[in-house]
C-alpha cells in the first residue's frame, strides 16, 4: 500500500503569491483546507439483520457504545444480539470542514444541542489529523469557556459504535488507529466495510469569528471582550502543553447560549501535545542529554522552548520561523497577532477558493499581497505599519502589543501568560 507523507497535508512554501486584480484580493488555501474528503449524506440506519449477518465487526472485549442515528447491536445476557437505541440524532449539515463533515445534532435523552463531526477513516492523514484533536481535548484535565468542550469520541464501524478512550491499550480499534497514523498506510476497515470516527461536541450557534465580525457594525467593546477571550484560551492550552498551530478566525466559533457572544477556540487537527519523554504523549524531538529540548530532568515541559518541525498551519496567520520550518509554541502568538489586528481594523481578503471574505492582515507588493510571516522571513527588517488605516480608534497599548506579538523574532514576543496579563491592563485602560 501506498505509504503517507505528512508534507501531504501540511502547508509547505511553495513560492506561489496571490496576486490581485480589479480590486479584488485573492489567497491560496493551505494544503490541509484543501483535503475536502467526497463524505456521504447522513448515515442511513443499519437494520439489526444487516448487522446479525456481518459477523467480527467489534473483536474487542469491550462494550459497544450506543451512538447515533444509526442501528447497532449489543450482546445480551443471553448472549444474543439485540438492537440499541441511538443516543443522538443528526438534523442537518452545518459545515465541511479540513478534514471531515460536521452536523448539527440532538441527544435524545436531554434535548440539548450538541455538534457533531464525522470523520471517514479512509486515509491516514485523515486518522492522524483526528487522532491528534483526540489527544489534544482529551488531554485536557479541567475545562475552559473558550475552548471547545468534546463530550465523546466514537469509533463506528459497520454501525457498531465504539467509545474512544485516551490512551486504552485493550481497544483494538484503537490501537489499529494509531497504527495506521504511524505507518501512514491503511490498517482499518476496507472500501466495503467503512470506519468512522464521530466527534461529539458543543454546539456554537453563533458561526465563526469571520461571520459574526463582518456581519455587525464596528464594536470596540466586543473587541476588547473578544481579545481578553483570544488570549485567556491560548494561555490556557500553553499551560497544558498544547500548540494550536492553525489558530485562523474559522476555528474560532461563537456561542451565544449565556446571552453575550462567548469564543471557542475549535480544530485541533493540527494540533500537537508537547510532553517529556516519558509521557504518552512524547512529540516530535526525542530526549537528548536527559532532559530533552523543552523539557527538564523531570520531563517538565517548557512550551516555549519545545521545537516543532512540521510547517503547517494557514499561510496568512502563520509565524515566519513555522516557514522554515522550525518553530515553538510562539508560533501561535503570531497567529492570534494577526487575528486581533485583522480584528480591530477590519482587514480583510477574499479567499480565492471558497470566494469568502476573510478577516486576516497581508503585506502588499505591487498587485500581490504576501502573507505577513512570509514577508518578514523573506525581509526581517520590514517595519508593519500598525494600524493600517489612518483613522483607527486602536489604542497605543495595543499599538505595542500587537508590534511585540508580531515580532520576527520568536524570543522578542511574549508568552501566553505575560500576554494574557498584558492584554488585560491594555483593555481595560482602552
Amino acid at each position: 500500500m501506498p505509504t503517507f507523507n505528512k508534507k501531504e497535508v501540511m502547508d509547505l512554501r511553495n513560492g506561489k503569491r496571490r496576486k490581485v486584480s480589479g480590486g479584488v484580493r485573492s489567497s491560496r488555501r493551505t494544503a490541509a483546507a484543501r483535503m475536502k474528503r467526497e463524505a456521504g449524506k447522513v448515515l442511513r440506519s443499519l437494520t439489526v439483520e444487516n448487522n446479525i449477518n456481518r459477523p467480527g465487526l467489534m473483536d474487542d472485549d469491550e462494550e459497544e457504545e450506543d451512538c447515533f442515528s444509526i442501528s447497532f447491536l449489543r450482546a445480551g445476557p443471553s448472549g444474543a444480539a439485540s438492537a440499541v437505541s441511538p443516543r443522538y440524532s443528526l438534523l442537518r449539515e452545518v459545515g465541511r470542514g479540513s478534514y471531515g463533515v460536521v452536523y448539527e445534532a440532538v441527544a435524545r435523552r436531554t434535548g440539548a444541542k450538541v455538534a457533531v463531526k464525522r470523520l471517514q477513516c479512509d486515509a491516514p492523514e485523515n486518522v492522524e489529523l483526528a487522532l491528534a484533536e483526540f489527544w489534544a481535548l482529551t488531554s485536557l484535565e479541567n475545562r475552559h469557556q473558550n475552548v471547545v468542550q468534546l463530550e465523546e469520541c466514537v469509533l463506528q464501524r459497520n454501525g457498531l459504535a465504539q467509545k474512544m478512550s485516551h490512551g486504552n491499550k485493550r481497544s483494538k480499534q484503537y490501537l489499529r488507529l494509531v497504527e495506521t497514523s504511524l505507518k501512514g498506510e491503511r490498517i482499518l476497515g476496507y472500501p466495503e466495510e467503512p470506519c468512522y470516527l464521530w466527534f461529539v461536541m458543543e454546539f456554537c450557534e453563533g458561526g465563526d469569528l469571520n461571520q459574526y465580525i463582518l456581519s455587525r457594525r464596528p464594536d470596540p467593546q466586543t473587541n476588547r471582550s473578544f481579545m481578553r477571550q483570544l488570549t485567556s484560551a491560548i494561555a490556557f492550552l500553553h499551560k497544558n502543553n498544547i500548540v494550536h498551530r492553525d489558530l485562523k478566525p474559522d476555528n474560532i466559533l461563537i456561542s451565544q447560549k449565556s446571552g453575550s457572544p462567548v469564543l471557542k477556540v475549535a480544530d485541533f487537527g493540527l494540533s500537537k501535545v508537547c510532553a517529556g519523554a516519558n509521557s504518552k504523549n512524547f512529540e516530535e524531538h526525542p530526549a537528548a542529554g536527559g532532559g530533552g529540548r523543552g523539557s527538564n530532568q523531570n520531563g517538565v515541559v517548557n512550551i516555549n522552548k519545545f521545537w516543532l518541525s512540521s510547517a503547517c498551519g494557514s499561510d496568512f496567520y502563520m509565524a515566519p520561523e513555522v516557514w522554515e520550518g522550525h518553530y515553538t509554541a510562539k508560533a501561535d502568538i503570531f497567529a492570534l497577532g494577526i487575528i486581533i489586528w485583522a480584528m480591530v481594523e477590519r482587514i480583510t481578503f477574499i479567499d480565492a477558493e471558497s470566494k469568502r471574505e476573510l478577516l486576516g492582515t497581508y503585506v502588499r507588493q505591487g498587485t500581490e499581497i504576501v502573507p505577513v510571516g512570509e514577508a518578514l522571513l523573506e525581509n526581517p527588517k520590514m517595519v508593519l505599519h500598525i494600524p493600517q488605516k489612518a483613522r483607527s480608534s486602536m489604542s497605543e497599548g495595543v499599538k505595542k502589543l500587537l508590534l511585540d506579538m508580531l515580532a520576527v523574532n520568536p524570543q522578542d514576543r511574549p508568552d501566553a501568560v505575560q500576554l494574557e496579563v498584558r492584554m488585560d491592563q491594555v483593555t481595560c485602560a482602552a
